[in-house]
């Protein structure tokens, strides 16, 4: 095992499982260090960055298998060789929070990471179809497989995803992935208010045009405000769909198609990860909402906003240490702080506080999976 300072970094499982076992205090998993999110961690940095490489790869039946400190971008170029993609489109947090470091495939799982596309393919979690991980004893543990077609009795697979190493430190991972795409296009409105645009959103999600992205930035490049409806696939499926898509949005008023695909590809990046409110010493808040409450919701967030997911998914921006919950009392969803000082999250919970019953279960399975309480403790907490 390599050490480098205070840092763990195991570089096999069995590493790994050994450093868990023998630790003696909490422990602060990190994978390629993008991700700052929750509340502030204090304990030994255990590092998976050196648990990289591909385990297995069958482009034939659309499945890999990775260790989990393999970067990202590596698991995508691995997948673009073979003209495939993960489903679920992960976001890139760099910008945004402005950080360094490479994003990592566990670090993906662990947080649940997805883009746009998943309005239409799903989350991260739905992609995913195996994992192995150290649980807080040491041990070593599986679930799920290697190939789609999978039956298991307690769906771990499903429960790591977006605990971020909370009940284990992920070592592997596999996905159910799909074909590249050809080409993508997008149709755009200009102008249309924020009810409007959500209104617009559900039409052509509501479409058989088959939209894999939908969003609304009411103050667009040009401070007109912009929504943009993605389809993508074959060429000529995509020119057949867009020119549908425009007849049928016509009513909302001035409508355009977008067609090359370089430039539909950089607008989508900047929805995905979230571009408009990079290089601000602001707040920034991720609201899971309502597509219908959302323009309401939004409005009381006294902050810029745009949406996502088709309304599903309003991205906030507000002053320093703004209590964006407390501001917008209760509603059905709910708020999650991604960027503030780690003094503003220790003072406000970055995740959204639990009902009492689902919060007594996740303490009983953080118990389980970590009777010690050393991974990552208190990252989640209300």
């Amino acid at each position: 095992m390599k050490e480098r300072g205070p840092v763990l970094t195991p570089t096999t499982e069995t590493e790994l499982s050994e450093a868990v076992a023998s630790a003696t205090g909490p422990l602060r998993i990190e994978g390629g260090g993008t991700r700052p999110v929750g509340r502030p961690v204090e304990g030994e940095v255990l590092s998976v960055g050196g648990l990289s490489g591909v385990e297995l790869y069958e482009p034939g039946a659309l499945t890999i298998v990775v260790r989990a400190g393999t970067p990202l971008a590596e698991v995508e170029a691995v997948l673009a060789s073979e003209n495939q993609r993960l489903p679920f489109e992960p976001m890139d947090h760099r910008v945004l929070l402005g950080t360094g470091g490479e994003p990592t495939i566990g670090g993906v799982v662990a947080a649940n990471v997805s883009g746009p596309r998943r309005i239409q393919a799903g989350a991260c979690r739905d992609s995913l179809i195996g994992v192995r991980f150290v649980d807080g004893t040491g041990t070593i543990l599986k679930n799920g497989g290697r190939v789609m077609k999978n039956v298991t009795g307690y769906d771990l697979v499903k429960l790591l995803a977006g605990s971020r190493g909370t009940l284990g430190v992920l070592t592997e991972v596999a996905f159910k992935v799909l074909p590249a795409t050809e080409t993508q296009a997008c149709v755009v409105i200009d102008g249309l208010g924020d009810l409007q645009a959500v209104e617009a959103m559900a039409v052509a999600l509501g479409s058989p045009f088959e939209v894999t992205g939908a969003a609304h930035l009411p103050a667009g490049p040009e401070g007109v405000p912009l929504t943009m409806l993605r389809l993508e696939g074959f060429a000529a499926s995509v020119a057949y769909r867009t020119g549908r898509l425009l007849d049928l949005l016509k009513p909302f008023g001035a409508v355009r198609a977008e067609v090359d695909p370089v430039q539909v590809g950089e607008a989508w990046l900047g929805i995905r990860d979230v571009l408009p409110f990079a290089g601000s010493a602001d707040d920034v808040w991720r609201l899971s909402v309502r597509p219908t409450d959302a323009p309401g919701i939004a409005a009381l967030t006294g902050g810029e906003v745009f949406y996502d997911w088709g309304g599903g998914l309003i991205w906030a921006r507000v002053p320093q240490g703004t209590d964006l919950r407390a501001r917008l009392g209760a509603y059905a969803g709910h708020a999650t702080l991604v960027r503030a000082s780690a003094e503003t999250r220790a003072r406000i919970a970055p995740f959204q506080p639990e009902p009492a019953p689902i919060a007594a279960l996740s303490e009983g399975l953080r118990r389980k999976f970590d009777p010690r309480g050393i991974l990552n403790p208190g990252l989640m907490a209300a």
